[in-house]
């Protein structure tokens, strides 16, 4: 089966070419063309691969054809090479600006104005009288849009935003009559090392004429089932409704997620099934693809983990630590930014599929270099055999936990994701795992979803690190075991506690226990 359309995932979209929900619904439209008529510079930001490049571009088209003012879209990231060499990056910048300038409204003038002011004013001055040479020979008011700006590092980030600010009380007949700065990061949270200054300068410091900053969100639900019904149309293909919600699920409504998915399953369905609904066994299977292939965006998601910014939030969320409150606002706006958390309604991993990513990410060394085979943990008739499996566990903690904790760049949350690596290391061969954490929990839940012969066996793993005393610990952790064990409809439940209290004895960290008071039956961990 094939379409002249199909989902993205390497951006921007192509109308023509790619499913797509419409970009210009997607920002804070009429916020936007405010801010451009008030001759405001502002900011659009938003985790990689969200839209914004796209949503940009329709901006630009939409301000042409409106024909109150020229506007040219620019991506200063090919400046990045150059580093601290001012010149060079700005010669770079310079070109690509004209470039778009003739390609756009058909002015070639900038290809005149610019190696000028660049022999003359230099990489400090150079954007600055281009600028000013370009609006005041433009018919029209310029409305600038810089996409990348925050690829740029040191001297030559400091040199782009403050000759953008220098000219800003010119504006709009000597200078752009609005500019918007798009990143990953708001310009506040940049945090930039002048090699010729000696010193770290803030963004917001270098550009502090910004009125807003505009943030562009993941898809909402219908947004997605907006995305997947471009597909039906254009193939005949229905979506199951499970497939659609578990889609949603996953992604929380990331872009790139939702597309990759889609893609993903749509793209490796037997040849038998192509004109038939799409599963949620599609969806799964896509799942594990996408992360076990390690896609560039999942690939870049894992290199920010090692960030001590983002080591100080993530960690404290997989240990499941009590509160944000010692954590700098600045650090857990930075990771919002990056799209590695959610803060709304709670600090926590920002979907589903990240929530596993990251600690397969952070033990995969660890779940590789564990030799169990897991064909010892499945009975004859196909089940887990859970008991066997945490046993073995517990003896594997008890003998290697100093050495293997000691491994992990996130020491604090060191027994979680070993007890992870190992699980994964077993049940990855036939079934997954499904993993809840936050901020405030005190504990991290575990699902193992396991394919037992005909049937679905489910099991509940709860995570607790032992505060206060152990009857304290074990009551919290029973109430909140049962109320997992109900929410998930799973037939068996465990209770892991975590003992890191310093210098005690194994004797009296390791215990088993089966708790059935109060509730359906718990097995009880000590570690």
């Amino acid at each position: 089966m094939t379409a002249d359309r199909f989902f993205c995932t390497e951006g921007p979209i192509k109308p023509e070419r790619h499913y797509h929900v419409p970009p210009l619904g997607r920002i804070d439209l009429d916020g936007g063309l405010r801010l451009i008529g008030q001759w405001r510079y502002f900011v659009l930001h938003a985790p990689r691969q969200t839209g914004k490049t796209t949503a940009l571009l329709a901006l630009r088209d939409a301000l042409n054809d409106g024909g109150e003012c020229h506007c040219v879209y620019v991506n200063v990231e090919i400046g990045q090479p150059a580093r601290d060499d001012v010149t060079a990056a700005m010669r770079a910048i310079l070109d690509r600006l004209s470039v778009e300038a003739e390609r756009t409204l058909g002015d070639g003038s900038l290809a005149g104005i610019w190696p000028a002011a660049l022999a003359t004013a230099g990489g400090l001055g150079a954007l600055l009288k281009t600028l000013t040479l370009w609006a005041e020979a433009a018919p029209r008011p310029l409305v600038l849009l810089i996409d990348e700006v925050d690829s740029l590092v040191g001297d030559t980030l400091i040199a782009v935003l403050r000759q953008l600010r220098n000219g800003y009380p010119d504006r709009p007949r000597r200078y752009p009559q609005s500019v918007i700065l798009c990143g990953v990061r708001d310009v506040r949270d940049y945090r930039i090392q002048s090699t010729r200054e000696q010193a770290v300068v803030t963004g917001g410091s270098a550009f502090n004429v910004k009125a807003a900053s505009l943030r562009l969100g993941d898809f909402s639900y219908d947004e997605v089932r907006l995305l997947l019904a471009q597909h039906t149309a254009a193939t005949g293909q229905p979506w199951a409704e499970e497939a659609e919600r578990r889609i949603w699920s996953l992604t929380n409504g990331q872009p790139w997620l939702v597309n990759a998915l889609a893609q993903e399953a749509v793209e490796r369905l037997p040849d038998c099934a192509r004109w038939r609904t799409v599963p949620v066994a599609a969806v799964e299977e896509a799942r594990e693809r996408i992360i076990l292939r390690r896609d560039t965006h999942l690939d870049q998601l894992a290199d920010k983990l090692a960030e001590p910014r983002v080591r100080s939030v993530i960690e404290l969320l997989l240990s499941g630590g009590q509160s944000a409150a010692d954590l700098p606002r600045d650090d857990l706006e930075y990771v919002r930014d990056l799209g590695l958390i959610r803060i709304e309604g709670g600090v926590a991993i920002a979907n589903p599929l990240y929530q596993e990513v990251i600690p397969r990410e952070l033990t995969y060394t660890t779940e590789v270099t564990l030799a169990d085979d897991a064909a010892w943990y499945v009975e004859r008739g196909g089940r887990l055999q859970a008991d066997k499996l945490l046993a073995a566990f517990q003896e594997f903690f008890r003998e290697h936990s100093e050495h293997w904790v000691e491994r992990f760049q996130y020491r604090e949350a060191g027994p979680q994701l070993l007890l992870q690596a190992f699980l994964h290391r077993i049940v990855n061969s036939g079934g997954r795992i499904e993993r809840e954490y936050g901020l405030g929990r005190m504990r991290t839940d575990l699902l193992i979803v396991w394919p037992a012969g005909a049937a679905v066996q489910k099991i509940v793993i709860e995570c607790k690190l032992l505060h206060g005393s152990l009857e304290r610990t074990l009551a919290s952790g029973l109430t909140q075991t049962r109320a997992y064990l109900d929410r998930c409809a799973a037939g068996e439940a465990h209770l892991v506690i975590f003992d890191r209290t310093a210098g005690k004895p194994w004797a009296a960290k390791l215990f088993r226990r089966r708790e059935t008071a109060g509730g359906p039956p718990v097995t009880v961990w000590g570690m």
